[in-house]
């Protein structure tokens, strides 16, 4: 990752915020999208420092409307989110989640993570509602995120 580059961004709009983070990837932003929107099963395998389990409950990998639930950790603890995939836009390699159920819903009244990826590049956010405003901007699951892109960067180098 010598040459990768991160920009940082943040919008706070008093309980509601924006966090984004651009990164250079070498393997090119479709493949990790790739992975994301239609090869997510695999992320366990992939990152699995990061991610236990993950599942499909309703609804078919990579299409709006699928629920699925997943186990992973954070800060050494084991989380769990569900999620639903609200939006895709092809044209943007974009792929929007929201959280329906789970840890993430204990801190924040909505939240969602915003996925795309143009050339060299995967652009990752995080759109939130916090419960209140001791609640800490969601700067963890960013790293989080920092954490799986990296690891699927890396997978993909390799094979």
């Amino acid at each position: 990752f010598r040459n990768s580059s991160i920009l940082l961004g943040k919008e706070n709009m008093g309980l509601k915020g924006k966090l984004i983070v651009s990164l250079e990837v070498n393997c090119g932003g479709h493949s990790v999208h790739d992975i994301f929107h239609t090869n997510s099963h695999h992320l366990p395998n992939i990152s699995p420092s990061r991610i236990k389990h993950f599942e499909i409950h309703e609804g078919e990998k990579g299409k709006i409307g699928s629920v699925a639930s997943w186990k992973y950790y954070e800060d050494g603890k084991e989380m769990f989110a569900k999620t639903v995939i609200e939006a895709i836009d092809p044209q943007k390699n974009s792929i929007t989640w929201n959280a329906i159920e789970g840890n993430l819903l204990d801190l924040y009244n909505f939240f969602a993570v915003i996925t795309s990826s143009e050339h060299q590049w995967i652009t990752y956010a995080l759109v939130y509602e916090k419960k209140t405003e001791d609640t800490p901007e969601p700067l963890a699951i960013l790293d989080y995120g920092i954490g799986v892109i990296k690891d699927v960067e890396g997978h993909l180098l390799k094979n």
